[in-house]
């Protein structure tokens, strides 16, 4: 971390200013964080135990959704818990080696999920466009080896940002981090040097982690509508066009909050700072909360195998008795 010094403390550790809000509000506020935390860890968790107990679901739409299940709870489990102790704490600190860890795991998580959404949109572009050739074609070997290659270049990509964020020098007074966690721009605009080059990176290997797979995925769905525009009948398109419903809806909230955060122009002020924490908040709490929602409310096979294993466990209960 360099000459990393915080002249109050005397030690390197970084400052947080957390999530601002008003005292009488503040338990209000450590509740619904903490309820939103433990929804996203039961509510995924839940689909994960579904996926994984129910053959019907060993298709691989619903193993890539287990890995997004996997990769969203890992993604608010980094930050959300650590949050929660620093707003009943007096100081909210981290150590660099701490700082610096959640930074890359966060960058990594939130690049695997780029990569894994547009992996699920090839998913549905060949069950739509090949439906013959599907089964064929999306083995269970390959679905893995999407997955895989989704969490390999998440982390892979993700090392020359946060190398390059924490090789940069944080001077003596220099200011907290204004957010509730180590999140790479509010590092970086805690640093004592030029970071033009750091948000150059950032916009640089941005296009590879978001804009590419995002291009990916407009381009199936492109294929998608054409190949659903050929079927014969309203109900057949209205039933292809329902397997994609639940991807498009996670790709939008996804996509249109973490593009706001990090491929922004620099010094714009179209985002205050209140505004990063409350973008952050909604990428890192609320989607991960909406994710297992969006793809069990309407979706027929989840609810069968749900009913199947509530039946189980009453089943077990009633020999137990």
């Amino acid at each position: 971390m360099g000459a990393a010094n915080w002249n109050e403390t005397g030690t390197s550790d970084f400052v947080l200013l957390g999530l601002w809000t008003p005292p009488p509000l503040r338990p209000l506020l450590w509740a619904a964080l903490l309820a939103a935390y433990l929804a996203t860890v039961l509510g995924n968790g839940a689909l994960l135990g579904l996926i994984a107990l129910d053959q019907r679901l060993h298709r691989p739409m619903y193993r890539l959704l287990a890995h997004l299940a996997l990769l969203d709870t890992a993604y608010v489990s980094t930050t959300l818990p650590q949050a929660l102790v620093h707003m009943v704490a007096r100081r909210a600190t981290l150590s660099p080696a701490r700082c610096g860890a959640q930074l890359y795991v966060g960058i990594s998580l939130g690049s695997c999920e780029t990569i894994l959404l547009a992996a699920m949109a090839l998913d549905r572009c060949l069950a739509v466009c090949q439906p013959l050739r599907y089964s064929a074609i999306m083995t269970p070997p390959r679905c893995a080896a999407l997955a895989a290659t989704a969490w390999a270049l998440g982390f892979l990509l993700s090392v020359p940002n946060a190398v390059a964020a924490l090789r940069l020098p944080f001077c003596p007074g220099r200011p907290p981090v204004d957010h509730f966690f180590c999140e790479l721009p509010a590092v970086l605009r805690t640093a004592c040097a030029d970071t033009t080059a750091n948000h150059m990176l950032v916009y640089g290997l941005g296009t590879p982690i978001l804009l590419v797979p995002l291009a990916f995925i407009l381009a199936s769905y492109a294929l998608i509508l054409v190949a659903v525009g050929q079927l014969p009948s309203a109900n057949s398109r209205f039933k292809a066009l329902s397997t994609c419903s639940s991807h498009l809806a996670v790709v939008g909230l996804f996509y249109g909050t973490v593009t706001a955060m990090y491929l922004r122009p620099r010094g714009s002020s179209a985002l205050p700072a209140k505004c990063h924490k409350l973008v952050a908040v909604f990428y890192l709490v609320i989607t991960p909360v909406l994710n297992p929602l969006i793809y069990s409310l309407r979706n027929r096979e989840v609810h069968a195998a749900a009913r199947y294993a509530l039946a189980r466990l009453r089943g077990s209960r009633a020999v137990l008795r």
